[in-house]
């Protein structure tokens, strides 16, 4: 029996194809790769990862038919039939090391965006909201805002559909919404109470300075060039008030890039990260 017919039989009855399956693993750890290797969070692929959390469904339950055929008594085998009890285990085994190499993929990638949603969390939560909450009017007396302000008022509430520039999951908007809040109580309980009403806000940018720190888009990162010509992009910023196109990678070329020159170009799929 072939290795290929094994894992490919699990998708058969899907409308998925053998070959499909096989590039949507290869765009899983792609993506996977370049998660792991960028500063910031990568739009979240969300009609590659339902398809892959369906055939992971599909492959458990072959998995437990087979076991549960394997250890039935009432179907033991004659000695005759023994080849077919072989391939029986065989492509149980085989099914079995497919479904932990997927899982694995798919648990360190949600773990990876955790770390980045956990270590940035009120940058990307802003990325949810067209709307940010607003400080309270200066118009009310200090006793006043002293009782009312507190640091969970500086927490936006997600929109709902989110902003089509929001690259979170709705799994994600929720726990970071969820997090941030549990982790504003817990500031104000701890310490920010005893703060001026005016230095509670977890988005306070007085004096020039915001406390709402981003990841780092100067990180660098490596990368192979798929296309013909691909330029590397300076963005505003750093003294340079447009953007600057520099030096132009070639097919096959691998470089190391800041993410910020490259970001665009990976979107286009012009460049895989490495």
């Amino acid at each position: 029996m072939d290795i290929d017919d094994i894992l490919a039989s699990v998708d058969r009855p899907d409308i998925s194809s053998p070959e499909s399956t096989a590039l949507d693993h290869q765009l899983l750890t792609r993506f996977w790769v370049a998660e792991r290797s960028v500063p910031e969070l990568l739009p979240w692929p969300a009609a590659l990862m339902d398809r892959m959390m369906e055939r992971v469904r599909q492959q458990i339950e072959t998995i437990e038919d087979l076991a549960a055929a394997s250890s039935d008594p009432s179907s033991t085998i004659s000695s005759d039939k023994t080849p077919n009890a072989s391939n029986s285990t065989l492509k149980l085994s085989i099914l079995q090391t497919d479904l932990s190499r997927t899982q694995y993929l798919l648990r360190s990638l949600l773990r990876q965006r955790l770390s980045k949603l956990t270590k940035h969390s009120m940058h990307y939560l802003l990325s949810t909201t067209s709307v940010p909450p607003t400080p309270p009017p200066p118009s009310q007396t200090p006793s006043s805002r002293t009782n009312q302000t507190q640091p969970e008022d500086s927490i936006p509430f997600p929109d709902d559909p989110p902003p089509r520039t929001c690259t979170l999951s709705p799994a994600e908007i929720s726990y970071l919404h969820t997090h941030q809040t549990l982790l504003a109580r817990h500031f104000g309980s701890s310490f920010l109470s005893s703060f001026p009403p005016q230095l509670r806000r977890l988005d306070d940018n007085a004096g020039g300075t915001s406390m709402l720190q981003g990841p780092d888009t100067k990180e660098v990162v490596f990368v192979r060039c798929l296309a013909e010509e691909v330029p590397i992009v300076a963005p505003p910023g750093d003294g340079i008030d447009e953007e600057v196109v520099g030096e132009t990678m070639r097919m096959g070329d691998v470089w190391v890039v800041r993410w910020e020159g490259i970001k665009r170009a990976w979107e286009r799929g012009d460049v895989e990260i490495l």
